[in-house]
C-alpha cells in the first residue's frame, strides 16, 4: 500500500506530537514530585521546630521555677529534646542540600546523628525511672549512671567505627551494618522502657489507692512506656528491613511520603506526647533528694 505525501507528513506530525505529549507528561510528573518533596520536607521541618520550641519553653519554665538547682535530669532531658528536634528541623529545612552532600557517607552521618541523640535522650528517661525504682526498693543505684554512660559510649563508638568503614570502604555491607546496628540500639531502648517502665508501673499499683498522686503517676508511667516502646520497636523493625531492602529506606529524597510517615511515628508524635505528659513543673520548694522528671 502506497502512502501519499500528505499522509506521511500527517503521520510524522502525529509521532512528533506524541513525543511532545510524553515529554510534557514527564515534566509534569517531575514538577509534581518536586512539589510533593517541598511540601513534605518543609512540613517535617515545621513539626520538628514546633516540638523543639515546646521543649525550649518547658526548659525555661523549669529554670524559672527552680533556678537554685543546676542541670537536673529534667533540664537535661528537655535540652536534649531541643537539640534533637532542632537539628532535625535544620536538616529537613535544608533537605535539598543535605540529600546531595558528597561523599555519601557524610550525608548518612548527618541523617543518623539525630537518631543517636534521640536514643541518648530517651534512655536518659529510662535511667531516671531505674533510679526511682532502685531507691524505692532500697536497691543500690550508684551503678546505674555508669551503666548509662557506658552503654551510650559503646553505641557511639561502634557507630563511629561503622561510619569510618563506610567512608573508607564505600561498600553496601557497611550500610547494612549501620542499619542493623541502629535496629539493635532501638531494641535495647525499647527493652529498657519495657523493663523499668513495667517495674515502676507495677510498683505504683501496689501502693494504697488513697496514696497521693498514685493515679496520675500510673497514667504518666504507663502512657510514656507504651509510647516509647512502640516508637523504638517501629524504628527497630524499619531499620532491620531497610538493611536488606533498599525500597524500604526512608532516608532518601525520593521517598518523601515514607519519610513523613516514619518520622511522625518514631520521633515527632512520641516526643510531643511525652513532653505533654511530663509537662508538670517541679514544686518551688524541693528537698535535696529532688529528681528531675515529675
Amino acid at each position: 500500500m502506497v502512502r501519499t505525501k500528505n499522509e506521511m507528513v500527517i503521520k510524522e506530525s502525529n509521532d512528533n506530537y506524541g513525543v511532545i505529549i510524553d515529554l510534557l507528561n514527564e515534566i509534569n510528573v517531575e514538577e509534581e514530585s518536586k512539589g510533593l518533596q517541598n511540601s513534605v520536607y518543609y512540613a517535617l521541618c515545621a513539626c520538628y521546630f514546633f516540638v523543639a520550641l515546646i521543649a525550649l519553653v518547658q526548659l525555661v519554665r523549669i529554670q524559672m521555677r527552680v533556678p537554685e538547682f543546676g542541670w537536673t535530669t529534667q533540664k537535661i532531658f528537655h535540652l536534649m529534646n531541643v537539640l534533637v528536634n532542632g537539628l532535625r528541623a535544620i536538616l529537613f529545612g535544608l533537605y535539598k542540600i543535605v540529600f546531595q552532600i558528597r561523599p555519601h557517607a557524610v550525608e548518612i552521618i548527618l541523617l543518623d546523628l539525630p537518631g543517636l541523640l534521640f536514643f541518648s535522650t530517651y534512655t536518659l528517661l529510662v535511667l531516671f525511672w531505674a533510679e526511682i525504682y532502685h531507691q524505692a526498693r532500697s536497691i543500690p543505684a550508684d551503678r546505674l549512671r555508669p551503666i548509662y554512660y557506658s552503654v551510650n559510649g559503646v553505641v557511639y563508638l561502634i557507630q563511629i567505627i561503622i561510619w569510618i568503614c563506610m567512608r573508607i570502604g564505600r561498600g553496601h555491607a557497611a550500610l547494612e551494618a549501620a542499619r542493623l546496628f541502629f535496629a539493635v540500639a532501638s531494641f535495647i531502648a525499647a527493652s529498657g522502657f519495657l523493663i523499668y517502665g513495667g517495674r515502676l508501673f507495677y510498683m505504683l499499683r501496689s501502693f494504697p489507692i488513697e496514696s497521693r498522686g498514685r493515679q496520675k503517676k500510673l497514667y504518666e508511667v504507663g502512657c510514656v512506656t507504651v509510647i516509647c516502646c512502640t516508637c523504638f520497636l517501629v524504628r527497630c523493625v524499619v531499620a532491620a528491613i531497610s538493611a536488606f531492602n533498599e525500597d524500604i529506606d526512608v532516608d532518601v529524597m525520593d521517598h518523601p511520603l515514607a519519610n513523613l510517615l516514619y518520622y511522625m511515628v518514631v520521633e515527632i508524635v512520641p516526643s510531643a506526647l511525652v513532653l505533654f505528659i511530663l509537662r508538670k513543673l517541679p514544686p518551688k520548694r524541693v528537698s535535696d533528694q529532688y529528681h528531675a522528671i515529675e
